[in-house]
């Protein structure tokens, strides 16, 4: 199996999907799939964004898989201490999302 990312946005903020396929495309190859996906698109898509959308074309048109978090069947932090590794999640659909800022912010509130 070969994972292919789609980004969309910005580098401050952004979406990235990942697609999965049996077959090995090499770059240039997936990049003018993503192309052609994204020119049937036309701005009419009914997902959240467009990466989603390309992801979901490329399933449809090209055997891809869309890796989505219905797909997801266990999420586990790990870390250097028996306490910080653990079962992040057993519920199907359940997703967490970690979030870090280098900005000094005041939590006291």
């Amino acid at each position: 199996m070969f994972f292919y990312e789609i980004h969309e946005g910005d580098e401050d903020l952004g979406a990235a999907v990942l697609v999965a396929h049996e077959e090995r495309f090499e770059p240039l190859e997936f990049f003018a799939l993503v192309k052609k996906a994204r020119a049937l698109l036309a701005g009419s898509y009914e997902e959240d964004s467009l990466a989603e959308a390309i992801a979901n074309e490329l399933a449809r048109a090209s055997g891809f898989i869309h890796v989505t978090d219905e797909l997801l069947v266990a999420s586990v932090n790990v870390d250097e201490t028996e306490e910080g590794t653990f079962l992040v999640s057993e519920d199907a659909g359940d997703r967490s999302v970690f979030l870090s800022s280098d900005d000094d912010i005041d939590t006291t509130n």
